[in-house]
Parts: structure tokens; sequence; C-alpha cells
């Protein structure tokens, strides 16, 4: 039977002493002004070329993330599946300069992920971000709807092509790949180039999912609207549900820019209309492949209930979990456990690169209720677990 506070299998993976670093690492998170001063310490150092990179790499970076590059993830990748049968989400989440020469290095890094996915069970989806491949303000620009000038139109067509690039070889490879959410104020035109890709490799089968934000008020009727056009032209509409990542930064923008906030304005209506969405999508599976990417027990059981209620097969490759590596544990192997579809989106990098990532994940396990406090009190009911049976 389902449960997630069985820790055993949570944490039969890591060693005792694995388990007191990631005790003392969520212990240090849930003290705010650590964390706060903390972030500028870690930039501070590395522009002094400070060497704390391996006492970096050996405790933040080992938790959340996956290797310097794809051959240092693959100890990763296998020891998930074949200890747990979850699947591995290879994520490129170094954030370079706004030039060509960084976004064809992540498009390359893409490519190389899709590849290494091909035909290859371990790793069930890849990811790239379009800010990854384009530069922010030209992504806003097109969506504000100004005129592009020569070399504007020029740049924004390469990224077109790189974006086609990677979806045509997803196609190819018949690997999935999702498409990440982000700014809502860049978020039209990323929907933009997202339908088109979907509309174009979803004909046969879920090759390219897009991302939607359950934080946001108006994304219940957006999905209602690509289900219905879906139906109509005839191809597999592929959603991947999160919650939200800039919701600080959005009520901030919205307050300055003099509009309102996008934004729910509680965390019990963003729960609520994730479980709609999640509703939603079940009960138009013949149309609709899902990934739900969630740290949220609730929003999980209100899925697996669903699955149930509906008669679907737990294993069902229309349906997917996703939490992110170093995190909810004990949800995602839990449910792979129990036969679900499971996946752990695993970011990998150069560590001076991905210090912005681990920032973030800090921030996260602060400022999230609760989080902090559950990923300790998991821990150590299987460090006390263990010395019962000692």
């Amino acid at each position: 039977m389902l449960s997630f506070l069985n820790t055993e299998i949570a944490f039969k993976g890591r060693c005792n002493r694995e388990l007191n670093r990631s005790y003392v690492l969520f212990k240090m998170m849930g003290y705010p002004s650590l964390v706060k001063y903390g972030k500028g310490m870690l930039r501070w150092a590395f522009r002094l070329h400070l060497p704390i990179k391996g006492l970096i790499k050996n405790t933040l970076y080992k938790q959340f993330c996956g290797g310097e590059n794809i051959e240092e993830c693959k100890e990763v990748v296998n020891e998930m599946y074949e200890k747990y049968k979850v699947g591995t989400i290879l994520d490129y989440s170094a954030e370079g300069q706004e030039n060509d020469v960084s976004f064809e290095n992540s498009k390359d890094e893409v490519l190389a992920t899709i590849a290494l996915a091909k035909g290859n069970r371990k790793i069930p989806f890849t990811v790239f971000k379009i800010t990854g491949l384009a530069r922010f303000e030209l992504l806003e620009k097109v969506q504000s709807g100004e005129v592009l000038n020569t070399s504007e139109a020029e740049e924004y067509a390469k990224v077109k092509g790189r974006i086609s690039l990677i979806c045509q070889s997803a196609f190819d490879s018949k690997v999935r790949v999702f498409i990440d959410a982000e700014e809502t104020w860049i978020q039209q035109v990323i929907d933009g180039l997202a339908e088109e890709m979907i509309k174009k490799y979803n004909r046969e089968q879920a090759i390219v999912f897009n991302t939607v934000q359950l934080y946001r008020n108006d994304r219940i009727s957006y999905i209602k609207d690509q289900i219905e056009k879906a139906r109509e032209e005839r191809y597999c509409l592929a959603l991947k549900l999160v919650r939200g990542a800039y919701m600080e930064k959005e009520r901030k923008r919205a307050q300055v820019v003099g509009y309102g906030s996008p934004i729910n304005g509680n965390k019990e209506d963003t729960d609520r209309l994730f479980n709609k969405a999640l509703t939603i999508c079940v009960e138009n599976i013949d149309t609709v492949h899902i990934c739900a990417a969630t740290h949220n027990e609730s929003s999980c059981l209100h899925l697996i209930h669903m699955i149930k209620q509906k008669g679907i097969k737990i294993n069902d490759e229309r349906i997917y979990f996703a939490q992110l590596f170093g995190m909810s544990n004990h949800i995602s192997f839990n449910l792979a456990a129990e036969g679900y579809n499971v996946a752990k989106y695993v970011p990998y990098g150069p560590v001076e690169k991905l210090v912005p990532y681990l920032i973030r994940r800090a921030k996260e396990n602060t400022s999230i209720a609760g989080q902090t406090g559950r990923e300790l009190r998991l821990i150590m009911s299987e460090k006390n677990r263990r010395k019962t049976i000692a």
C-alpha cells in the first residue's frame, strides 16, 4: 500500500554518511539569513577565484545536481533506475552569457541529451528553456508586438531554428521533450512557439510538451482551449503541469508596471487549480498526455485517485509524476515502488555556472512552508528507524 511515510524506500540508496550530509544541508537551509547572505558570498568567492569549488560540489551541488557534464550524470541515471525504477530528465541548467555562443552551446547540450535518451528507458524525457536559446529582451519585444529591426528579425529566425532543430531531433529519435515555462511577459511567445511544435510533431504520439504554471489565474481556461484545439485539429496535446517558479517577481512587476497580478492570491487557490487541471487532463486522457511535476503530496494523491477512478493502468505512459533531484524522495521513490511512472529532474553543468540554480533551490527550501522541516523530519525518521534495527 502506498505511503509517503515509508522512509526505508525513500532512502534505501543512501548510506548513513549521505543521510547525515543531507540533514546538515537542509538544517542550514532552514535559516533564511544564512541563505540570504550565503548567495552573495558564493558569487563573491567565484569572482575572486577562491578555491571553493570542491566544497560546493561535495555539498549543495551533490544534493541537487547530477554532474558537470552528461558523462558524470550517467552514474545517477543508472542508480535511480536500477534501485528505484525512477527515470531521469537531464536538464542542462548552466546560466551563461546571452550570446550566440552560449545559445549554440545550450542547443548542442539538449541535442546530446536527446541522443542519450534515444531508446533509453532510463531517460523518459528531455527538457530545455527557450531563454537558454534566446535573449530575454528579444522575446519580450516579440511578445509586446514591437516591430523587429533587420538584425533582430534575423536573430529571432535563429531562435526558431534552434527550437525546430531540437524538436525535429526529438521527433526523429522518438524522445519526449519538455519546453519549460517562464515569466508571463515572455510566456505568450513561448506558448506560441511550443504550440507550433506540438501541432507539427504530436500528430501520432506525444513528443513536445508545453509547461503550464497553475499559480497563474488564467491557466484553466488556457488548458481547456488547448484541449479543444487538439481535438479539432487531431493532434496529441502534451502538458507538464507545475505550480510556478516566479511568484515574487511576477507580483513585483505587476505592481511596478501597474496591472493586475496574474498570480493567485494564496497557496490554497493554486493548490485547487493544480488539482482541477489534473482532473481536466485525466478526463481528456484520450487527447492529453500529462506530467504532474509537483512536490505536493495531496496533488499526487489526487492524481492517483483520478487514475483509479477512471480505470487507467497505473503505468499508463500518458501519465507521469516528476520531482526535482535531491528533494521529495519520499514521493518519487514510493510512487515508483507502487508501479507509477516517475522521473526526476536532474540538473547538470559546471559548478560555477549552476550557482544561480543552487541558490534558487536553497531559497525555495527556505521559503516554501514546511519544505525544509518535512525533509528534515523524514531524514530523522529514517535515521531513527536504522538505529532500531542496528
